[in-house]
């Protein structure tokens, strides 16, 4: 009889271990499909917008190039994200002072002519504006002008 019960636990032992072996492996395979899935939808997406420019080789769809002075690159960026224009900037150390050139898809040539004319009238807007704090100087010329001095004078007391 104990040799019985002995054969049984041993029995119960193998196959737990069994059924513990099966689900670590069919839980593996389930995190690698769906590890596979993610991978693939992530490869699938194209990168938008500012990228490296090995991404934007990678997609082979021909490069251009324009090179572009450093005054206001984050404004380019803004109008840029704004007509969907993939593109990478590089910064040529070499020359003093340093150069910047903007790579973009070949097919984005209509958008980013767009966005360059747009990035322009932006600048050139800004460029008329007069300055907030020449005006305000020119305020408080006038102010001063029109205020009497707030100086008393030992003169004026003495009346009184």
């Amino acid at each position: 009889m104990q040799e019985e019960v002995e054969n049984r636990t041993v029995n119960l032992a193998i196959s737990t271990t069994k059924l513990t072996f099966r689900t670590i492996v069919n839980g593996y395979n389930a995190w690698k499909r769906h590890h596979q899935a993610k991978m693939a939808q992530k490869t699938a997406q194209l990168p938008v917008g500012k990228q490296s420019i090995k991404e934007l080789i990678g997609q082979n769809q021909g490069v251009s190039s324009i090179p572009i002075e450093k005054t206001d690159l984050k404004g380019f960026e803004q109008v840029a994200r704004k007509y969907g224009v993939d593109y990478a900037i590089t910064k040529d150390q070499n020359v003093i002072p340093p150069k910047y050139t903007v790579f973009f898809k070949a097919r984005d040539a209509d958008a980013l002519t767009s966005a360059f004319e747009e990035f322009t009238n932006r600048k050139l807007k800004a460029k008329e504006k007069p300055s907030v704090l020449e005006q305000l100087n020119k305020l408080k010329e006038l102010v001063a002008a029109i205020l009497p001095d707030k100086v008393r004078h030992k003169s004026q007391e003495r009346d009184l």
